[in-house]
């Protein structure tokens, strides 16, 4: 009796579930990267704002098409950028509009830099024309800065970095106690050094010191 030779078929009948299960599979562990960008308020349309403020406690620093840093019109590395906001925001002047001393700045009270860090502005300008690393560059300084002096009163009233509580704020594991412990406290230290960036154009107008 002669055999007749078929050929072999393949079932396919669960390859659909096979792709899918591996489809499910790299969905899962695929990580995707997302894009981060700078937490800044953009200026208004008009990009003027006009103020009471002593000029002392404004801080200029502008970006030029050459990527050149002028800082209170001075050129400067961005190396030093970040001890020189520092010096300027935790100066502790003379008495600030509430009539007292900023009695937590450690800074030699010259009497060209700011008077209270509440009060201090930072001015940003930017040429258009100027490369989007050196301007990151300069934010990260500004960024350190302010970091600086908020992980150095965190950790006098409350012996712990900032960094730490507010990552720890923001934490999913975190619970509802624990954040609203976090939260007066991150705030605390946010209202000692507020993060004062402008990057509008400044009418400033002298104020009056017997004021």
């Amino acid at each position: 009796m002669r055999r007749t030779r078929e050929n072999p078929e393949v079932h396919a009948g669960s390859m659909a579930d096979i792709a899918f299960l591996l489809l499910i599979f790299f969905l899962v562990t695929t990580t995707i990267e997302t894009d981060k960008g700078l937490d800044r308020k953009l200026p208004q349309e008009d990009n003027q704002t006009s103020i009471v403020v002593n000029e002392r406690n404004v801080f200029r620093i502008s970006l030029n098409k050459y990527d050149q840093l002028l800082v209170e019109e001075k050129i400067m590395s961005t190396d030093q950028l970040k001890d020189q906001v520092i010096a300027f925001l935790d100066n502790g002047g003379e008495v600030g509009t509430d009539g007292t001393y900023c009695d937590y700045c450690k800074g030699s009270r010259n009497p060209e830099l700011s008077d209270n860090p509440k009060e201090a502005i930072i001015v940003l300008n930017s040429d258009r024309n100027a490369s989007y690393g050196m301007y990151v560059n300069i934010q990260d300084q500004l960024a350190a800065a302010y970091n600086t002096l908020r992980n150095r009163e965190a950790q006098r009233l409350y012996g712990q970095d900032f960094d730490q509580m507010e990552d720890r704020y923001y934490a999913p594991e975190s619970n509802a106690s624990e954040k609203n412990i976090l939260k007066e406290r991150v705030e605390t230290i946010r209202s000692l050094f507020p993060m004062n960036i402008s990057e509008a154009e400044l009418n400033v107008q002298s104020q009056n010191q017997n004021l």
